[in-house]
């Protein structure tokens, strides 16, 4: 059954204008190298290597993060509980992977995958009905995360809802 969730994204406009840049870097290098044999399909291929590069490294590096957010969708909450742990973990283990995520996976989103990993964790917690273990998935985050715009607001709309209770 496929489920309509909201997704929501916070971009890093910086990480935005630094992909204009890669882009226009990308063109260039193309029409430096292939001007003379494809003059003007040579900006095309430029663009071809960029969109292979973003969606390649998301599609390598990505994959758990990825399969975590298609099982959201499918209901499959409890499979995406482990899809977004093994995201978390291996961009532990690769952290420069994460810090760097404009340039090795062309995200510009704000927030690192590890956070992103700790909220939809939480979040999955959530439709399961596991209160207690959806609110120490977001404190967690908070608690790795200081800044976590999520996780400070899903708290208080607990907190909200606890002393309503």
């Amino acid at each position: 059954m496929k489920t309509e969730i909201p997704v929501v994204r916070q971009i890093s406009w910086g990480m935005v204008l630094l992909h204009f840049v890669v882009i226009a870097v990308c063109g260039v290098l193309a029409v430096i190298l292939l001007w003379d044999r494809l003059h003007f399909l040579s900006i095309s291929v430029g663009m071809a290597v960029y969109l292979a590069y973003s969606f390649g490294s998301r599609a390598l590096l990505m994959r758990d993060h990825q399969r975590g957010m298609r099982l959201i969708q499918r209901g499959d909450y409890e499979g995406a509980i482990g899809a977004f742990q093994s995201s978390y973990d291996f961009f532990t283990r690769h952290a420069w992977i994460d810090r760097s995520r404009s340039l090795t996976l062309m995200l510009s989103a704000k927030q690192s995958i590890r956070e992103m990993a700790l909220i939809n964790i939480a979040a999955a917690y959530g439709y399961l009905g596991a209160k207690t273990q959806m609110k120490a998935y977001y404190e967690r985050a908070l608690h790795e995360f200081p800044h976590s715009s999520m996780a400070q607001s899903a708290l208080r709309f607990i907190a909200t809802m606890e002393s309503e209770s």
